[in-house]
């Protein structure tokens, strides 16, 4: 199945985003040439939870540095939770120096 290999495509980004680093729905759609899906990742993620792969899905945030999916994780608290014990201050559920934190798939910048 199409959706199924791209999901795969979407988890395989996901685990390489390193630790105290975010990214976005949008970075992962251009990096796999599918610039405009972001919203496809978006469904990727809310699958990601039934995987029995680790995806640091709490990683994966929208373009403004918004934790969007923070209903997703089972607790609206928990995302942020992740986040901040890796180093990210968050505030109104939004990240404080995005691009600090930012990682960009394209350069694979650390």
């Amino acid at each position: 199945m199409e959706e199924q290999t791209f999901f795969k495509k979407v988890y395989k980004v996901i685990r390489q985003i390193p630790y105290g680093k975010v990214t976005s729905y949008g970075a992962i759609a251009s990096y796999l040439g599918t610039k405009g899906s972001a919203r496809m990742v978006g469904w990727a993620m809310n699958k990601s939870f039934t995987s029995s792969e680790n995806i640091p899905a709490h990683r994966v945030v929208n373009r403004n540095g918004m934790l969007t999916g923070k209903h997703h994780f089972g607790s609206p608290n928990i995302m942020q939770q992740l986040l901040e014990s890796e180093g990210i201050k968050i505030v109104d559920d939004k990240i404080v120096d995005f691009q600090k934190f930012f990682w960009e798939p394209t350069t694979k910048n650390g």
